[in-house]
């Protein structure tokens, strides 16, 4: 039995060594408490700074693709035990270079993408290195099933950043890297059973019936024009006749005036395909020739929305316009301002009202000249045609380019402005 004294020693002491534990576990607690928040602090600065301003599905393309690398690098480990008989830290050195090589591999390609808009032979590096694990990894399998799996996962891993890239790729240009010629959407369209537009069923079937109505008139109208027999003129007028009843029953041709409109811009269209050869469009690309200027000295004035607007006489049918010379314009210039012309055009038919070439010239800055150019070859377009063709129908106006007058809901318009104005 121990002495006495030692006993009463060891009972004098237990209370010194529950404080000092007792200590060392409140100091041991208040480390842990700092270590927690400074790696809460560094897990909020990472997520703020690296998480937060990527799309959700690239972060979910980096934990997938990274799963999927560890899967390939746990098939390298094996094999490096395995097979190579590595052993040791050699082993946990040398186990997974591969896998290494393909991340870097990533990284440079996303770098050249990012500053070539093309991953370049970085991108190529990724599948090969990708592919060489694959198979390494998939020979020291135990069955064919855990073969595919190890197989799979460095493909998967492959397959999410190459889809990442490409999202990135897009984001960064504005398109994308090929656009295939044969797909089902073209393919459907192709055969007849989609349509390109959202149109629905009804005006689809709409459409049809009125072009068939056209090319009926056409058809009837040239026979006609070419002193046809009349069988031939009779089978012709029954087509027109039938086309026509079939229209007005299931198109509603006889009270749909937009249809009705329609129809009327189809036959304009068709009827006057002739005239097209006559047209001398300008060339957007030619400078426009140079005038030298009038002998009493006055400077050129160039066309453009600030200068001043040559005086038009309504009641004639030319122009009465200042002798002022074209400027002298570059091609991109003059490419410009005829698309320039073409917008302002647009937006003048969307109102139902036909422009002059006067206000083309004087609202986008294009010469007199090539405004009358552009004019007479936009007016033949349905559209116009159709405007030209109810102001003669309902008033008998003639478009001269310097005096159209529309209808408009009951309403008759003359250059732009109602009368009561």
């Amino acid at each position: 039995m121990p002495p006495i004294d030692q006993i009463t020693t060891f009972a004098s002491d237990q209370p010194v060594l529950t404080a000092i534990i007792a200590v060392f576990a409140l100091v041991l607690l208040v480390v842990a408490y700092f270590a927690l928040r400074a790696i809460q602090r560094l897990a909020v600065r990472f997520y703020h700074r690296h998480v937060a301003p990527r799309p959700a599905e690239d972060v979910l393309t980096i934990v997938a693709a990274s799963i999927a690398t560890g899967v390939s690098a746990q098939g390298m480990w094996r094999f490096s035990g395995d097979v190579l008989g590595f052993d040791g830290p050699l082993r946990l050195l040398l186990f997974a270079f591969i896998e290494v090589a393909v991340i870097t591999s990533a990284v440079r390609a996303r770098r050249n993408m990012r500053e070539n808009f093309s991953a370049g032979i970085d991108g190529i590096a990724v599948w090969a290195l990708t592919g060489l694990t694959a198979v390494l990894s998939s020979m020291d399998a135990r069955s064919a099933a855990e073969a595919v799996f190890r197989l799979a996962a460095p493909l998967v891993a492959a397959w999410l950043w190459e889809r990442g890239m490409a999202i990135e790729r897009h984001r960064i240009t504005g398109r994308s890297r090929i656009n295939w010629r044969i797909t089902p959407e073209r393919a459907l369209v192709r055969i007849g059973l989609a349509e390109v537009s959202d149109r629905t069923a009804s005006e689809v079937d709409a459409h049809r019936r009125l072009t068939r109505v056209a090319l009926a008139a056409k058809r009837a109208r040239a026979l006609r024009a070419s002193g046809a027999s009349d069988r031939k003129m009779r089978v012709a007028l029954t087509k027109l006749d039938r086309a026509m009843d079939r229209a007005v029953e299931h198109s509603g041709l006889a009270v749909d005036s937009a249809r009705q409109e329609a129809l009327l811009s189809q036959i304009g269209a068709l009827y006057n395909t002739s005239a097209l050869i006559d047209l001398t469009p300008p060339v957007p690309w030619a400078p426009e020739p140079e005038e030298p200027a009038r002998s009493s000295g006055r400077p050129a004035v160039a066309a453009g929305p600030s200068a001043l607007r040559p005086p038009v006489d309504d009641d004639d049918e030319e122009f009465h316009v200042l002798d002022v010379p074209p400027p002298i314009v570059d091609t991109a210039r003059r490419a410009a301002q005829i698309r320039a012309a073409r917008e302002y055009w647009d937006k003048q038919i969307e109102r139902k009202f036909v422009p002059r070439a006067d206000d083309i010239a004087h609202e986008t800055g294009v010469s007199l000249a090539t405004a009358r150019e552009c004019r007479a070859l936009w007016k033949l377009e349905p559209k116009a045609y159709a405007l030209l063709e109810a102001a003669f129908r309902e008033h008998g106006i003639v478009d001269t380019g310097t005096f159209p007058a529309i209808e408009t809901e009951h309403v008759l318009t003359v250059n732009g402005s109602s009368p009561g104005r």
